[in-house]
């Protein structure tokens, strides 16, 4: 509570909190004049004018939220965010903050919205974690913009809880997996290549889309191994973009998947030689029957689902194809690493968690290698008792070992070298009574190392 400086940037700001009621202001690059306004606000609320306070702040959360999606989001991020921000706020955030001032908003009012949507238990606790980060975002913004002194939203995560079960990403059996695309091949030959590439490079649906042909590395035969599709664009709500990591990458281009690619590239090689056109490079691989851009609703509504039914499988999501990628791959022993850049995720750790457990029976060995019966571990002495032909102990070697370790030279505790000993070490003599004669045929577990050179030439 009271008059505060803080700076922003290259900016300072003058922060009133006083009873609950706010203002912020920024006054520019110098210390000297905010600690001035500061100065003089303090004097103001000491002689009990408040006037300052009672101006508005001049925007609703509503208003702050729309000038930021075009000043900000629509020029930073890509219209996929943009969209899902949009639509969070239209749906979930604005209905409750967005007729209350930026500067009213309370932490408290924050709990609340939250509490009451994750007891309502219809949202998944991802879509309550992205309402929260929608709504923090912008605040970090005020609070950039001197509007507010700090973020009501920060730190709020463990209040995303909710009942709903995460749902979890499922995978097409090989059997289903191959019934599918035969499915394919019969009720939609035109889009069975596009099917192939989802099942065998894992390619997002808007990126499968937006593929031409210019991106294709054939290789010069299957022998090769340079062949691969170049993932560089995605097609999300009606535009051309980055894929979602923002980077292309490298998909390696399976054997069945090329030969179907190629044989699709000569039929559409041939029909521009015979409409004029030296090359398609630059045209897409999976356009629609008109030539334009598919429709991933169509794709789906008109292909995808039909197939799933005509081949009697059970209800997957298109981007199940994409997990059931991944999932083949790791059941075939390739690395985390590997699969993490086929598929182009951000972390390994992404890889670990969507597709761990997918792979109920990979491991199912090293459960198996418990029922096994092991060997009994042997003991950590110095030396392991010898047993003659007649399988009874050596008592001979016994009492060597015995004898070693009360002359404390050549115990499990005691140093390896000789030259240091104690003050009592026994006569030479004795100490080589107690060591078993060269050619005695009796062999120490551990040898030692010889004492001296004499020693070691003998």
């Amino acid at each position: 509570m009271g008059v505060k400086i803080k700076k922003r940037g290259s900016k300072w700001y003058v922060f009133v909190n006083y009873h609950g009621r706010r203002k912020a202001k920024c006054v520019g690059t110098s210390r000297e004049l905010a600690e001035q306004v500061r100065r003089h606000l303090e004097a103001k609320l000491a002689l009990g004018d408040l006037g300052f306070l009672a101006e508005p702040s001049g925007f609703t959360f509503g208003q702050y939220s729309q000038r930021w999606l075009k000043q900000y989001a629509e020029v930073e991020l890509k219209s996929s965010t943009v969209y899902s921000y949009a639509q969070l706020l239209r749906l979930y955030v604005l209905p409750r903050f967005g007729q209350l001032q930026v500067t009213a908003i309370e932490r408290s009012q924050v709990k609340d919205f939250l509490g009451e949507w994750s007891a309502k238990g219809e949202l998944s606790r991802n879509t309550l974690r992205l309402m929260l980060c929608t709504l923090r975002v912008i605040l970090n913004h005020a609070v950039e913009d001197g509007v507010i002194d700090h973020n009501p939203a920060e730190k709020l995560g463990r209040f995303t809880k909710t009942e709903k079960p995460k749902h979890q990403a499922e995978a097409m059996t090989r059997p289903e997996a191959e019934a599918f695309l035969t499915s394919a091949m019969e009720f939609s030959p035109d889009v069975y290549p596009l099917f192939l590439m989802a099942l065998r490079g894992g390619l997002r649906k808007g990126e499968l889309i937006a593929v031409q042909w210019g991106d294709i590395q054939f290789g010069t035969s299957e022998e090769d191994s340079n062949r691969y599709v170049l993932v560089q664009r995605n097609f999300v709500h009606g535009k051309f973009t980055t894929p979602k990591s923002k980077k292309s990458r490298r998909v390696d281009l399976s054997r069945e998947l090329r030969l179907a690619l190629l044989e699709l590239r000569d039929k559409r090689m041939l029909a521009a030689m015979m409409a004029g056109r030296p090359s398609i490079t630059d045209d897409l691989v999976f356009p629609s029957k008109a030539g334009t851009v598919l429709d991933p609703n169509n794709l789906v509504h008109y292909h995808f689902l039909p197939c799933l039914e005509h081949a009697g499988l059970r209800r997957f999501r298109f981007h199940d194809l994409r997990h059931t990628f991944g999932s083949h791959l790791i059941q075939d022993g390739a690395s985390l690493a590997y699969v993490k850049d086929q598929m182009g995720h951000s972390s390994i750790q992404i890889t670990a968690d969507t597709y761990g457990h997918l792979i109920p029976g990979a491991n199912i060995n090293w459960i198996d290698g418990l029922d096994r019966k092991t060997t009994p571990q042997q003991n950590a002495t110095p030396a392991q008792l010898q047993t003659d032909e007649a399988g009874e102990p050596d008592t001979e070697a016994l009492e060597t070992i015995v004898n070693v370790e009360e002359d404390g030279e050549r115990g499990r505790n005691r140093t390896y070298n000789l030259l240091i000993k104690s003050h009592n070490t026994p006569p030479k003599n004795q100490q080589d009574k107690a060591l078993p004669p060269a050619n005695s045929g009796k062999v120490l577990q551990n040898p030692q190392p010889p004492r001296n050179k004499k020693e070691g030439s003998e």
